[in-house]
C-alpha cells in the first residue's frame, strides 16, 4: 500500500515538473500550424521510414500533450490527418486524446485538484451540477459541442467525483465526431501548409457540422429529460 501510494505521489511530482518544463521551454507555442509546416517533408519522411513506430509516437505525444493540457488539440488532430489520413489518422487522435485525458482525471482526483483547476473559476461551477447529477450523459454532451476548453472538461468531472469508466466512455465517444472533422481538414493540409497559410478551421462552426454536433448532443441529453420528467410525474 505504501509502495502505491509513493508510486502515486511520484507520478503526480513528475506531471507537474512536465507540465512547468513544457510551459517554461515553450513547447506550448511549438504545437502550431507554422511548426508543422516547416516540419512537413521530415514528418511525412518519418511516417514512410516507420510505419509501425510513428503511429505509436504520435500518440504518444498525443496523451502527453494532453495530459500536460498544452493547447493545439486541433493542431495535432490535423497533423494526424496529414500524416496518416482522415480514418487512422483520427483514430490515432481520438486514443491520445482519451489516454491523457483519463490520465490526467485520474491526477486531479488527487490532493492536487482542486489547486490545478483553481485559475478556471466560474467556469468549474457552472459545469459542476449537471456533472454530479447526470455524470455520463452531461459529459458526453459537453463533448459533442466543444463550448467549453478541453481541459477544463477533462479536470471538472473528477472534482464531481465521477467514475473513471462513465468519465472515459463519455470522453471516447464525444470526441469521435470533431477529431474526424478536424483529421479530414488535416488530410488536405498539404498544399495549404506548402503555400505558407493557415488552415481555414472555421469549418467546425459551420451549420454543416456544427447542427449535427448539437443534434446529437441534445440526444444524448434525452435520457436524462426522460429521468426528470418520470420523476416529476411519478
Amino acid at each position: 500500500m505504501k509502495l502505491h501510494r509513493h508510486s502515486r505521489i511520484l507520478l503526480i511530482l513528475l506531471l507537474l515538473v512536465a507540465m512547468v518544463a513544457a510551459w517554461r521551454l515553450g513547447l506550448a507555442g511549438a504545437i502550431s500550424f507554422p511548426a508543422l509546416a516547416r516540419n512537413q517533408a521530415l514528418l511525412v519522411q518519418f511516417v514512410a521510414s516507420h510505419p509501425v513506430a510513428a503511429p505509436v509516437f504520435y500518440v504518444t505525444i498525443y496523451t502527453a500533450a494532453v495530459a500536460l493540457s498544452l493547447p493545439g488539440g486541433a493542431v495535432l488532430t490535423c497533423a494526424g490527418g496529414l500524416l496518416f489520413g482522415t480514418w487512422l489518422g483520427g483514430s490515432l487522435a481520438v486514443v491520445g486524446a482519451t489516454a491523457g485525458a483519463v490520465l490526467l482525471f485520474l491526477i486531479a482526483r488527487t490532493a492536487l485538484g482542486p489547486l490545478m483547476i483553481r485559475h478556471a473559476g466560474s467556469l468549474v461551477e457552472r459545469i459542476r451540477p449537471g456533472l454530479e447529477r447526470d455524470g455520463f450523459h452531461y459529459l458526453l454532451a459537453l463533448r459533442l459541442i466543444p463550448a467549453f476548453p478541453f481541459w477544463l472538461v477533462n479536470l471538472a468531472p473528477a472534482l464531481a467525483h465521477m467514475r473513471l469508466a462513465p468519465y472515459a466512455a463519455a470522453t471516447f465517444l464525444g470526441i469521435l465526431p470533431a477529431t474526424f472533422v478536424f483529421a479530414s481538414i488535416g488530410a488536405g493540409l498539404s498544399m495549404v501548409l506548402a503555400a505558407g497559410r493557415s488552415p481555414d478551421l472555421s469549418l467546425i462552426l459551420s451549420p454543416a457540422v456544427l447542427g449535427p454536433l448539437i443534434a446529437l448532443a441534445l440526444l444524448s441529453l434525452l435520457p436524462i429529460a426522460w429521468r426528470r420528467w418520470k420523476l416529476r410525474h411519478g
